[in-house]
């Protein structure tokens, strides 16, 4: 379990600060890892969970974030097809190295450099959304309207079909 002075966690709250975004970080009891956990700790529906999945991009080596609705699978078909190359999967060290941040925690802003951003476009269905804030059990709450500009991200259609 962590603290609100988790290095992770005032990375994460700084970063929002320089957005002007004013946002209260809440520590959970329990982890908030899966977007189901995330849902039940903070009482709302799971497609409100704002999960952030880090990909590879297989020809560039760049990170590629897609934060997706917690309702929803990625399609990396899709994905591939918006950024013009192929993704693989990141493993912990990639994330850790490109973000800053362990997978299960990973917060849509306070990155160690810039990263090309895809947003679920279902997540903009709900007024409010909840994302993590840099450890596993820390989150925020926004409307759902800040998150293309708190991270440059590009609304898109993401979601594997059913």
């Amino acid at each position: 379990m962590s603290d609100i002075n988790h290095p992770s966690i005032q990375k994460v709250s700084q970063a929002l600060k320089n957005l002007e975004l004013e946002v209260q970080i809440q520590i959970m009891p329990s982890s908030t890892r899966t977007s189901q956990d995330a849902a039940q700790a903070v009482h709302c529906e799971v497609g409100q969970i704002a999960k952030s999945l880090i990909f590879k991009a297989k020809q560039s080596q760049q990170p590629v974030l897609v934060i997706a609705s917690g309702a929803n699978m990625v399609d990396l078909k899709k994905v591939s097809a918006l950024l013009g190359e192929k993704l693989g999967k990141a493993d912990a060290d990639f994330v850790k190295q490109k973000t800053g941040f362990t997978i299960g925690g990973i917060p849509p802003v306070g990155h160690l450099e810039p990263v090309t951003t895809f947003i679920d476009q279902d997540l903009l269905e709900y007024d409010y959304i909840w994302a993590a804030a840099g450890t596993p059990n820390a989150v925020f709450k926004l409307n759902s309207s800040e998150l293309p500009r708190i991270t440059q991200g590009k609304i898109s259609e993401v979601r594997l079909e059913k």
